[in-house]
C-alpha cells in the first residue's frame, strides 16, 4: 500500500488535531495526544453458487462502487460475526437464499474507494450448496442475479480484484 493512499485522513480521531501525519505507510500518529492510528483490512465474504447446468451465480450491483457491475453475492462481516455466518446472512439478505453448507474456497485482498477513502479488504469466498435456487429475490444492495458459464465471465464487468481472482481460481480447477 502506498502512503497516497492515507491522504484522505486529515484529523486525529481521538483529539480532533489536525496534526496527524502518516507514520509509514499504513498508520498515523497523532502529534498532540500521541494516538497511534492504523489503518487495517476489513473482512469480507464472497459466495460461489452454482446451478445445475454449473453456471456461477452473478449479482449486479445497486450502489457505488461499480454500480451496474457484476459481482459476487456477500457483504462486509459486521462487528463480533464470525465468517460463516455473515455468508449466511448476505446470503438471505441479497437474495433471500437459505445455505445448506458453506465451504472455505480461498481468499484475496481487496481495495476500492468508496465516499472518498480507499477501503482494504480481505475477502474470503466459500463454496454454497444452497436449500434451493427457486425464488431467489434481488434485495438490499443488488438489482438483480444471473448464472454465467465460467468461461463466459466478461472480466471488464467484474471489476473487483478479488472476485476476478476466485473466478480464475475455479476456471483453472
Amino acid at each position: 500500500m502506498d502512503s497516497h493512499h492515507l491522504n484522505v485522513i486529515k484529523y486525529c480521531p481521538r483529539c480532533g488535531s489536525s496534526k496527524f501525519p502518516a507514520v509509514s505507510n499504513k498508520s498515523f500518529k497523532c502529534n498532540g495526544c500521541r494516538f497511534h492510528f492504523y489503518i487495517n483490512s476489513a473482512a469480507a465474504v464472497a459466495g460461489l453458487i452454482f446451478n445445475e447446468k454449473g453456471e456461477l451465480l452473478f449479482t449486479r450491483r445497486s450502489i457505488h462502487p461499480h454500480s451496474g457491475m457484476l459481482d459476487l453475492p456477500g457483504g462486509f462481516v459486521d462487528p463480533n460475526e464470525n465468517v460463516e455466518d455473515a455468508m449466511v446472512r448476505e446470503l438471505k439478505e441479497e437474495l433471500n437464499l437459505e445455505v445448506v453448507s458453506l465451504e472455505y474456497f480461498a481468499s484475496c485482498p481487496n481495495e476500492y474507494e468508496f465516499s472518498g477513502f480507499n477501503v482494504f479488504t480481505v475477502d474470503m469466498a466459500f463454496i454454497i450448496k444452497a436449500k434451493t435456487l427457486e425464488g431467489l429475490t434481488a434485495q438490499d444492495d443488488i438489482s438483480g442475479y444471473e448464472f454465467i458459464a465460467l468461461y463466459e465471465v466478461d472480466f471488464n464487468e467484474l471489476p473487483a480484484k478479488s472476485m476476478q481472482y476466485f473466478v480464475k481460481k475455479l476456471q483453472h480447477g
